[in-house]
């Protein structure tokens, strides 16, 4: 004999399982879709990055004499299999059940592995019908719902200034947590480079811009003074903090007089705005992350390019 069981009893079964399959959703480790899941919609971003050094180096990087150098040192044989050279020289993408090097650092190096905040990050609401809208529709709350949905999703947008550039110092400053000290000695002692001037500012308005935004999409629009030098202040601000937690990371010479140099760069730049912003005097005395996200929120809406004035790069030395 069967019973029937009542419609609300099963409606209940239904909101349980779909709450656990949400829960499971943003419990997922988020994986990385590769360059081409985002050509759709940023096709003119893609074309930009497929010329620059960035997607280049898939071809090369691994096949030159200091790469395998580096790989006898730390005792690998192929860095497309090796942890520590992929989590910044490649983009990793799993394909049935296997993980293998689709790109050069790529979309998601620098904005956070996607698949979980792709979706959010690609719906712009829906309207009275509930047929989804197209950008230029979205209203103005549902951008900011959208945005921050993105962000505790996982997505490293590019406004938010101090986390696009603890992003860029985790591989160009050698301080990803996931790099062990002993693995970083090695390398360096090998001759990996480190490179104590990179500058967030002189990277990012080179050959990896990409600031199409409205209302004119089709234009890679450069930063004004006013943004340029927010930007330059955020670069550091981020910069202070990895380079100060960095410095005992690893006892080689080079690795310490790199950060050295990374903390004078950021003090000068910090203390030429400190009396028109307090917040940078506060991150002089104890660079803390919550003393960077501080000063940056601090700055997010004021003009402080007289302060900073000449120490911005000179467009000619752009990378």
């Amino acid at each position: 004999m069967h019973t029937l069981v009542p419609r609300w009893i099963l409606s209940l079964c239904l909101i349980g399982l779909l709450t656990v399959v949400s829960q499971a959703r943003v419990l997922a480790e988020p994986a990385v879709l590769g360059p081409e899941s985002c050509r759709k919609c940023h096709k003119l971003e893609l074309e930009i990055w497929e010329a620059s050094n960035h997607a280049k180096s898939v071809e090369s990087v691994h096949k030159t004499d200091k790469a395998k150098a580096i790989m006898k040192a730390i005792g690998e044989k192929r860095m497309t299999k090796t942890a520590a050279c992929t989590m910044c020289h490649f983009t990793m993408v799993e394909t049935d059940g296997k993980t293998k090097a689709v790109a050069g650092p790529s979309c998601e190096s620098c904005h956070g592995a996607s698949s979980i905040w792709k979706p959010i990050h690609s719906d712009y609401g829906h309207d009275a019908n509930g047929n989804p809208l197209k950008q230029v529709a979205e209203n103005a709350a549902h951008r900011a719902e959208r945005t921050e949905a993105s962000a505790q999703a996982g997505m490293v947008w590019p406004q938010r200034t101090f986390d696009v550039a603890s992003n860029c110092l985790s591989c160009h400053g050698l301080t990803n947590d996931s790099l062990s000290a002993d693995t970083l000695g090695k390398m360096l002692e090998a001759g990996h480079p480190i490179n104590s001037e990179f500058e967030l500012v002189r990277f990012f308005m080179g050959k990896p811009r990409h600031r199409f935004y409205p209302p004119d999409t089709n234009v890679n629009a450069e930063m004004t003074p006013p943004q340029m030098a927010r930007f330059f202040i955020a670069g550091h601000a981020a910069s202070i903090v990895a380079a100060t937690q960095a410095q005992g990371k690893v006892a080689h010479p080079k690795y310490r007089a790199a950060q050295q140099a990374r903390i004078s760069a950021a003090k000068t730049a910090l203390e030429a705005i400190q009396d028109s912003v307090s917040e940078a005097g506060t991150l002089l005395q104890d660079p803390s992350e919550a003393n960077a996200r501080a000063l940056v929120a601090a700055i997010q809406d004021k003009d402080i390019s007289g302060a900073v004035g000449d120490l911005l790069p000179a467009k000619n030395t752009y990378k």
